[in-house]
């Protein structure tokens, strides 16, 4: 009988640094063992995006995402399929959207702000990470990415901060913190940890 994937769960708060634990892991687990499937590209329509109250589309809350759609494929990979989705290029127009392939694998992990948030997805779980780090160190981090992948200037990148992305982290992610079966601090470094992520993960192979 072919064993199930091991499903792990990876979140945390904007700025964290999840794509270099992401990173780390892929590199030291081996990519041909890992499916990794982002909450990014499950983003609605900017059309269908939450706006606030001066009329900003607001990606940071549970129903920027097509949430159905994510719990679906995911449901699929562990399942052993393969799935197809477009890229989510948020609105830029100089990038054109690829179709990605997820083909299923080993492990399978999903990551993005709101995975434990959601608790159809939560539960498949086989293990649940929480990366975190100093606010300070994770507006830093968020203002380089977000200039530098999508394009905001300095004023739109702390009013969204200020507005969207710490209400995000109060309301829906710390308070899911707990629930997570390893918290990671990430404010400089975190080696110790991926070596013990690394190790776990390579005895479900």
């Amino acid at each position: 009988m072919e064993r199930k994937p091991y499903l792990v769960g990876i979140t945390g708060g904007s700025g964290s640094g999840k794509t270099y634990f992401l990173n780390q892991l892929l590199d030291g687990v081996g990519k041909e063992n890992i499916c990794l499937i982002s909450q990014d590209n499950y983003y609605r329509p900017l059309r269908d995006q939450p706006v606030d109250k001066n009329g900003v589309s607001n990606f940071d809350t549970p129903e920027s995402l097509d949430f159905v759609a994510y719990t679906k494929d995911v449901m699929a990979l562990c399942a052993g399929q393969t799935i197809e989705r477009q890229e989510y290029t948020f609105n830029s127009p100089t990038v054109k959207p690829k179709i990605l392939v997820f083909e299923s694998r080993p492990i399978i992990i999903v990551e993005g702000i709101f995975v434990l948030y959601y608790k159809e997805i939560a539960k498949l779980m086989d293990l649940k990470l929480f990366i975190e780090a100093k606010e300070a160190i994770k507006i830093k981090r968020r203002i380089i990415r977000d200039n530098k992948e999508r394009g905001y200037d300095l004023n739109d990148v702390l009013y969204r901060y200020e507005n969207h992305v710490l209400p995000a982290y109060e309301n829906y992610i710390e308070p899911v913190k707990g629930f997570a079966d390893l918290i990671v601090p990430n404010n400089k470094q975190c080696k110790r940890a991926l070596r013990v992520v690394i190790s776990h993960l390579k005895s479900k192979l």
